[in-house]
């Protein structure tokens, strides 16, 4: 995609190009998984699926491919979700975009005790310092993580933050997707 660095990771680019993929999906879109594929080991061993995908013509000899998954079935909790999931060994990485409210660190301290579960889920709906949040994980097999973070309220490519350790239980959970 267009708006990803050229210098960055090839994790870190996968990243960004979901990102912009979700972008332009548009805001309250379902969770979306992401296989991530070597792009040279795709076009030798899938050129019709490299072509499918527009990369045939492609000059980078690295650098890897996300491939969208099927549908994330609604209703059910993302980490139940994730500990049924078992990559093939042609998969080196996975990613997953989600939306969520996100409170700021100073609203920790005003969460009302024994909330849980959908009450807790109300409270922060309705608390007047929520922000919308769509992240994007990226994790591989060998360990690498990154993460993109874009607030709804600043939605543009140019305000999207990044790091390997902006969603750690999201990195661990994706990452888990490849123990044995």
């Amino acid at each position: 995609m267009s708006n990803t660095p050229m210098a960055a990771s090839p994790l870190n680019r996968a990243v960004l190009e979901i990102d912009e993929y979700a972008s332009g999906l548009g805001w309250d879109q379902p969770a979306r998984l992401f296989a991530l594929v070597d792009t040279a080991r795709l076009r030798v061993q899938e050129p019709g699926l490299a072509a499918q995908l527009g990369l045939e013509d492609e000059q980078a000899t690295i650098g890897l491919t996300p491939i969208e998954q099927d549908e994330i079935p609604a209703g059910k909790p993302l980490d139940e979700f994730l500990g049924t999931i078992a990559w093939p060994d042609s998969v080196v990485g996975c990613a997953l975009t989600v939306e969520r409210l996100m409170l700021p660190p100073s609203a920790e301290a005003s969460v009302p005790e024994g909330l849980s579960g959908k009450k807790l889920t109300q409270w922060v709906a309705a608390h007047p310092d929520r922000q919308e949040v769509r992240m994007t994980v990226g994790v591989l097999r060998d360990g690498a993580r990154d993460s993109a973070l874009r607030l709804r309220e600043k939605d543009a490519p140019t305000e999207v933050l990044t790091g390997a350790g902006l969603v750690p239980g999201l990195a661990e959970a994706l990452s888990a997707t490849f123990a044995d």
